[in-house]
């Protein structure tokens, strides 16, 4: 997989101390955008899951979890979600941002894309729009963009977003075919 870059230790990006994994590669290219530099898809490094995983496993266990940003991580999906089940096998929770609505990536049926939705516990939709800016928005850039709780979305079957709580979303049992948008 292509990667930005990688933050070992961030507050910005999801709630409490995470690691997060810079996607390189994005197809969106919203103006304004926080991270230009990563929308070339032949840009950036080339990493393995495995070298991802084994720099996963020298991290401190006190961080709450990982994030995919980008770039756009659903470009590269199938890998992420290998790497999400690892940092959840350490017990953390993962975010994952997007441009893309959870609408459009529930029409898309590779497996990818279905496995590390799967694997997300808070996602993070919507393209940037500039004009929507706003720096009192919690872990998102623009009022267009969702903070979903996905294994609460699952199991309801419509969307629910995540609240200020404290506490990890729980894993959701419900299978993504049987997720249907709803109502905010």
């Amino acid at each position: 997989m292509r990667l930005s870059g990688i933050t070992l230790e961030s507050l910005v990006d999801g709630p409490g101390l995470r690691y997060v994994i810079f996607t390189q590669g994005c197809l969106h290219c919203c103006p304004h955008c926080h991270n230009p530099q990563s929308w070339d898809v032949n840009g950036g490094k080339e990493f393995s899951v495995k070298q991802i995983i084994r720099l996963l496993k020298q991290q401190k266990k006190t961080k709450r979890g990982i994030t995919f940003s980008g770039g756009e991580p659903f470009l590269q999906a199938s890998e992420l979600a290998q790497v999400a089940l690892a940092a959840q096998q350490r017990g953390w929770d993962v975010v994952t941002y997007t441009g893309f609505t959870y609408e459009q990536l529930l029409e898309d049926n590779s497996d990818g894309v279905k496995s590390l939705l799967a694997a997300t516990d808070i996602l993070i939709d919507g393209k940037y729009i500039h004009e929507l800016h706003s720096v009192k928005l919690q872990f998102r850039g623009s009022k267009n963009q969702r903070i979903i709780n996905i294994p609460e979305t699952q199991k309801k079957g419509q969307i629910v977003l995540w609240g200020n709580n404290k506490s990890a979303p729980s894993r959701g049992v419900v299978a993504i075919n049987s997720a249907r948008s709803g109502a905010e």
